[in-house]
């Protein structure tokens, strides 16, 4: 599991700004921050009791730069009641003009942080 905890360990503590890319109330939510250290972003998004795909939008990034997308989220068996340790990590590059579908389980959730390129 210390490799899911690598996340925790790079956000940063202070924000210069938040925003909220999407969310319906009692449900999900998700938000990017903008760390005030170095500038990074991180992004993070939580469910409710019901399993669903979003797609999430990077516009907040800089349009000019090119990010490596760290991204920890729910395994494709994670259940908050039968398997709440289930996640996967991966890596891709991502720009402002890319959506990323993200799978969040029943009670799930994911976080990202982008590193330029």
């Amino acid at each position: 599991f210390m490799d899911a905890f690598q996340f925790i360990k790079d956000v940063d503590i202070d924000w210069i700004q938040s925003k909220y890319l999407l969310a319906e109330p009692g449900e999900y939510v998700v938000i990017a921050r903008q760390g005030k250290k170095d500038g990074q972003w991180f992004c993070g998004g939580v469910t409710d009791d019901n399993a669903r795909t979003l797609e999430v939008p990077l516009q907040f990034l800089d349009p000019e730069k090119t990010y490596e997308a760290t991204i920890y989220a729910d395994g494709d068996d994670a259940d908050y009641k039968e398997n709440p340790q289930s996640y996967k990590i991966w890596k891709q590059n991502v720009k402002s003009d890319d959506i990323l579908s993200i799978n969040m389980a029943r009670g799930g959730g994911f976080a990202i942080s982008f590193n330029e390129i």
